[in-house]
This record gives C-alpha cells, sequence and structure tokens, in this order.
C-alpha cells in the first residue's frame, strides 16, 4: 500500500479566517501531522507530539483522550477527512496505487487495486476512443489497453516485439500495449465490413495521444459492432 501523505509530517496551508473558526479544524491544518490509509476506512494518525492514533472515519471514532473523554469531533477525524477532500488519502473503499505507466498515485477500489495494472485518467486510453499515430498522424480507434508491455507482446508475422519494431524505435520498452483499429467508413453493410479483414495493430502507449481538437466523427462506425 502507497503512503499518499507527504514525507514526514506536515502543516496544511491555513484557511481564511472566515472559512473555518473552528479551533480543532484550525489546529488540524496547522499542526504537523501525517495520516496514512489502512484500509476499510481506517487510517493512522501520527500527531505533531509523535503519538499514534487510530480514526475509524466511517464509524466517526478516533482513539484520542479528546475523542475517547469528551465525544468530539478531534483534529485527527477532523485532519483526514481534510487530506481525503484535497486528495491527499484515499477515501473509505478506495486504496493509493501507482499509475503503470507513469507512477502517478490514483486511489483505485479496494477490491481491485491487486489486480492491476491501473492507469490515471491522462495515460488510460478507453474503447472507442479516438487517438493519433504520432509518428504517421493517422487517426485510430482504440480497442482496449492491454496487461502487457511492449517488449513482451510479439509483432504477427515479424520477428520482433511491439518495442523492436523499427516504427517504434525510441519509445519505452515497458510502455502498456493499445490495441488499435483503422476507422471504418459509416454506412458498410455486415458482409462489406468483413471482406476488409478487420485487424488489430499493437501499439506501445506513448505513440498515441489524443487529437488536440476533437474533428467530425460522423464517419466512424463503433468499433465494437465490426468485429
Amino acid at each position: 500500500m502507497i503512503d499518499t501523505a507527504a514525507s514526514g509530517k506536515v502543516s496544511l496551508a491555513p484557511l481564511a479566517e472566515t472559512e473555518e473558526m473552528n479551533p480543532r479544524s484550525q489546529r488540524a491544518r496547522a499542526e504537523r501531522m501525517s495520516v496514512t490509509p489502512l484500509g476499510g476506512g481506517l487510517y493512522e494518525v501520527e500527531s505533531q507530539s509523535d503519538n499514534t492514533y487510530f480514526v475509524d472515519l466511517l464509524g466517526g471514532r478516533c482513539t484520542c483522550p479528546d475523542h475517547m473523554m469528551r465525544g468530539v469531533r478531534c483534529k485527527h477525524l477532523r485532519r483526514v477527512a481534510i487530506e481525503i477532500n484535497e486528495g491527499r488519502a484515499p477515501p473509505p473503499g478506495k486504496e493509493a496505487v501507482e499509475c503503470a505507466r507513469c507512477q502517478s498515485v490514483i486511489f483505485v477500489d479496494e477490491k481491485t487495486a491487486a489486480a492491476g495494472p491501473h492507469y490515471c485518467d491522462h495515460c488510460e486510453l478507453q474503447p472507442g476512443e479516438p487517438v493519433v499515430d504520432r509518428a504517421t498522424g493517422d487517426l485510430l480507434v482504440v480497442v482496449g489497453m492491454t496487461d502487457h508491455r511492449a517488449d513482451q507482446v510479439e509483432v504477427p508475422g515479424r520477428d520482433c516485439t511491439v518495442a523492436t519494431y523499427p516504427a517504434n524505435e525510441g519509445y519505452p520498452a515497458d510502455d502498456p500495449v493499445v490495441e488499435v483499429l483503422y476507422p471504418i467508413p459509416s454506412g458498410l453493410r455486415p458482409e462489406q465490413v468483413e471482406a476488409r479483414h478487420v485487424r488489430r495493430y499493437s501499439f506501445p502507449r506513448s505513440r498515441l495521444q489524443r487529437p488536440e481538437r476533437p474533428g467530425d466523427q460522423s464517419e466512424l462506425t463503433d468499433f465494437r459492432e465490426a468485429e
């Protein structure tokens, strides 16, 4: 599990006085704390005093004396909520993982976190999404991202992998492989589509980019209908 708190204990930027006047909320931001997600809505909070407390966010509980003795919403509960709201810690039911391509931290469902690989919104390409081949400028349609690296996938009919294919020189060998189709003109009957021998092509992710300006897609048909 990835600790998304900054290294060491930190204080957070204060809010304007008119935004939050509650003393516990002010201390929750001002004091140096670290928050570590433990899963299941539980968080470990290391306080400025070097004491460690456990916060059950869903249950609204904390093991600190302020909460246990006074029953108040302590600064530790507030700090966890703040870090979740500001994207520094995953919310309950989510786990922090690294994007398999750019290593940025993203939050995914706890139940699927171990399955991987996972990609951030910037790196992940969705089925049916139009993309542009950086090398040729051709418009392509995404079939899907695979779990394989470019140096693991053989190019059919060639004695090389996607990574060592001549046109892919210069792109990372560990890039995820994306399967794509060349666009199919709309209006074709099923037998015409079949006659075209629709073929999927494998590209390293870095060779593909989203179009800068979405163009007229009226000439494209959904690749899923063409298969």
